[in-house]
């Protein structure tokens, strides 16, 4: 029997055997999405030199357009190779899987409000405050229906959900997609780490358990940690909060962090078993397919576990404050997938005090 292409890839490893006797695809525990962490950085000043000159137009990035660079170049989103195309951003709009079948929870596609002088194959240099940052070779541009992208990847079309808002006022009207050729990391005013920098500081033959929050953190979410680490036993903890912009409300990057190097701080002695990175991530309040794209995310930066708590990536109507999305759907979407990505999910209820001799037990 032929191999599927993906399998080819290194995307399946193994087969498991689910409760009702049918055999699953599985990946071993620790492996980057798609078998190896894509690079697409250009080493030769030669070759950054030959396509800064070849590109038809300069673009600036906004902040969501930068984070979503950062990723692409470092191998956060591997197994990409640069923003979808077309035919890629159906696939995982209608059914969070790329062409090759492997899993991802939400498209990653580079919009413009207006695409006139831009043809396939025109190379396109893209600039974030200042910096040359990549050049990305446009192979497919299209004007995507952005009601039914909203439908699937958020579950509904209101306009009461901030990201839909975004996706109809704010984000460009045309898609290009096409593979990305990097020559400096985007610059955020804070200390980034590449999946392959992050994976080079955990020691070998130990469980590295991710924990996701784009708040603050706060003691329960400290307590929570501690609790993880606990329960997976010889395990590192890797608090890997994303910086990047959020639903309007919520506090600034740059202040979130400044609550995590407190912490960091203050635990690093009694708690050496813990890493902490920020990742330049632009959230987009997604629930559960959200919680599938952080998994995988994570599992490049060479998680095994991941924590995934109440509502994650959650939101509520800016008109009726009502949740768009239940409070474990995130959980149950995450262990539905679980053995395929090869990330055992860690889940967890409220952290909430009870009072000095118990401290802090789940709700």
């Amino acid at each position: 029997v032929e191999p599927h292409e993906s399998e080819r890839a290194g995307r399946f490893v193994r087969q498991a055997k689910t409760e009702c006797g049918i055999h699953t695809r599985t990946t071993f525990a620790g492996a980057p999405h798609g078998g190896s962490l894509v690079d697409l950085m250009v080493k030769d000043p030669a070759d950054i030199k030959s396509l800064t000159a070849s590109a038809v137009k300069t673009i600036e990035l906004n902040e969501r357009q930068a984070c979503d660079v950062f990723c692409l170049l470092s191998g956060a989103f591997s197994p990409l190779t640069g923003f979808m195309e077309e035919s890629a951003y159906n696939s995982v709009v209608k059914d969070m899987r790329l062409p090759e079948k492997q899993l991802f929870g939400l498209p990653v596609t580079f919009d413009l409000p207006e695409v006139d002088g831009i043809n396939k194959g025109d190379k396109l240099l893209l600039k974030w405050k200042g910096q040359d940052v990549a050049v990305l070779e446009a192979s497919s541009i299209w004007k995507p229906n952005k009601v039914v992208e909203a439908k699937e990847c958020y579950g509904t079309s209101s306009l009461e959900h901030p990201t839909v808002a975004s996706l109809v006022q704010e984000i460009g009207k045309y898609y290009i997609g096409g593979r990305m050729h990097g020559f400096e990391l985007p610059k955020f005013g804070y200390t980034t780490q590449t999946p392959a920098e992050v994976r080079a500081t955990l020691p070998e033959n130990k469980q590295v358990v991710a924990f996701q929050n784009r708040n603050p953190i706060h003691r329960a979410h400290f307590e929570l940690l501690v609790c993880a680490q606990k329960d997976v036993k010889d395990s590192i903890l890797l608090v890997h909060p994303t910086c990047g912009p959020t639903q309007p409300g919520d506090i600034d990057g740059l202040v979130r962090i400044q609550t995590y190097e407190a912490l960091k701080t203050e635990t690093e002695k009694e708690y050496p078993m813990f890493r902490w990175a920020y990742l330049p991530y632009s959230m987009k309040m997604a629930g559960p397919r959200e919680a599938i794209q952080h998994m995988i995310i994570r599992k490049n930066y060479g998680a095994t576990h991941f924590i995934i708590g109440r509502d994650m990536a959650g939101t509520k109507s800016t008109i009726d404050g009502e949740d768009f999305y239940g409070a474990y759907d995130a959980q149950e979407t995450g262990k539905k997938y679980s053995a395929e990505l090869g990330v055992t999910v860690t889940h967890y209820e409220n952290m909430v005090y009870v009072g000095p001799e118990e401290g802090y037990v789940q709700d």
